[in-house]
């Protein structure tokens, strides 16, 4: 039984100005989307019928050009079942048009911005989506509760069309906006209005739009060194000039700021836990960095990617929760605390910044879909979200406890700086003239996957070491994984 109408085939265009036949235009026509690579082997034509309606002409003539390459073995008719692509056809190389072939050389003129942002850009790799030793970035997504998840799914995939299908407001779906601003308040010490929220594409789409508000070509931000990488490609992109501060055990050395660049425009900083050091901003810094910002009419940005997994004995304030100047933009993600793929994130907004803000998503912006948000804010209200917090802090902090406890045996080569939150910490080499670059490709080819510091840096540091993601991994992976590293220390 036919079951499917076939595939839409209204990029063939027929000339009647032409001498050549129409049938003639339309077996040439469907001759090239097949070679091309248009259609896939045992992909379905549409009815010879269909054919003929979609594209203006007469089945005789759609019943030629099929027959005709039908006879020449790049079609296949089965009777009652339809017409399809040979499967001789599945695997083969597309054939490439000439016109493609000299095009692919011509390089597009492009903006002085973009020229010179490609010439900066930090590289940026794929980001990890296989869980194993020692991959950053990636929770433990064996621990997500799936049930839960499924079921709110269901339920609202299952409602209004409107709320389900139709365009969101652009500032993020109302119900989330407040369950984020109460979960902010209770967790994080933020006291915020459900209006200060905004819901992003993650925290890359909130870097973007902050670096689109608020900085000009050639504006100063200071960033951590080393430092996050798509935070720094997206200022990079706005044209501002970055400069590299300082970090030490107390987080960013804000006295080596304000000796670089006292007029900086903005600030970039993840004080719950440094990005890649694992290091967290001390109380004195947190209040010298708030100063120095009020003095230079600048701005902060605090990416708190995944200060909900803290599992020190008590986690120092927010930047947000102590500024009192309105200074402090801070943002968040749901890509740590829940998954990657479902591409959420939010900002909060200083009170005095809302309506510029809102203003810039209502005049640029459509919003992300509606049903993930009406999905997590419900996540959110029912307590699931407060128990996944829980679970995976105390996974998190075993998994730390097994890294620091089997990594003894590096202690000759590798310092492992000790965590107080989330799934990641560095390893320093007691060697510093050990090539990070050469001793990853080794652990690649021994199966782990790691990142050097130096990947993080805008200007070179002395210390050189790597990046150990312990939160994906199991613990018979990490304890493996250590292994390696000692025989490929030694």
């Amino acid at each position: 039984m036919k079951t499917k109408a076939g595939a839409i085939l209204s990029s063939i265009r027929i000339d009647r100005s032409l001498d050549r036949k129409i049938s003639v235009q339309l077996y040439m026509g469907l001759r090239d989307i097949i070679l091309s690579g248009g259609l896939n082997g045992g992909e379905r034509l549409p009815a010879t019928r269909t054919l003929a309606s979609e594209l203006g002409v007469s089945r005789t003539t759609a019943l030629d050009a099929v027959s005709r390459l039908i006879s020449e073995g790049l079609l296949e008719s089965h009777i009652g079942a339809g017409t399809f692509v040979s499967h001789t056809m599945t695997g083969r190389a597309p054939v490439v048009p000439q016109t493609a072939t000299r095009d692919a050389g011509r390089q597009p003129r492009l903006s002085p911005s973009v020229i010179q942002a490609r010439a900066l850009f930090a590289e940026r790799r794929r980001l990890p989506h296989k869980s194993q030793a020692f991959v950053t970035a990636l929770p433990a997504l064996h621990l997500f509760p799936m049930a839960q998840w499924a079921r709110l799914s269901a339920r609202h995939l299952r409602s209004d069309r409107d709320a389900v299908m139709g365009y969101g407001n652009p500032y993020g779906l109302p119900r989330l906006r407040a369950a984020i601003a109460t979960h902010l308040n209770a967790s994080r010490g933020i006291q915020c209005d459900p209006e200060q929220v905004f819901v992003v594409g993650g925290a890359q789409q909130a870097f973007s739009l902050i670096g689109n508000l608020l900085l000009d070509r050639g504006e100063k931000v200071w960033f951590e060194n080393p430092g996050a990488i798509g935070a720094r490609n997206a200022f990079i992109s706005q044209g501002a000039e970055l400069v590299p501060v300082a970090v030490d055990d107390e987080g960013i050395v804000v006295e080596d700021g304000l000796a670089k660049a006292p007029d900086f425009r903005l600030a970039f900083v993840t004080p719950s836990h440094q990005q890649p050091l694992s290091k967290v901003l001390s109380l004195a810094r947190r209040l010298a960095l708030l100063d120095a910002a009020d003095r230079a009419d600048a701005y902060i940005v605090e990416d708190d990617y995944d200060g909900d997994f803290y599992f020190g004995d008590q986690p120092l304030p927010t930047l947000k929760s102590i500024d009192t100047n309105g200074r402090v933009i801070y943002v968040g993600t749901f890509s740590k605390t829940l998954f990657p793929s479902l591409r959420l994130g939010f900002l909060v907004a200083p009170a005095g910044m809302v309506d510029v803000i809102s203003t810039l998503f209502s005049a640029a912006l459509s919003g992300v879909p509606t049903w993930p948000q009406a999905i997590v804010a419900d996540f959110i209200d029912e307590g699931h979200f407060s128990t996944h917090i829980r679970t995976m802090r105390q996974h998190y902090r075993k998994r730390h406890e097994i890294l620091h406890q089997h990594s003894r045996q590096l202690e000759p080569y590798m310092h492992i700086q000790r965590a107080l939150a989330g799934f990641h910490t560095v390893g320093y080499f007691r060697d510093t003239e050990r090539s990070e670059t050469e001793f990853i490709e080794a652990a690649s080819a021994a199966g782990l996957t790691l990142s050097g510091i130096g990947r993080y840096c805008l200007a070179p540091i002395e210390r050189k070491g790597v990046v150990i993601g312990y939160g994906a991994a199991s613990e018979s992976e990490i304890r493996q994984g250590v292994d390696v590293l000692a025989q490929l220390l030694a």
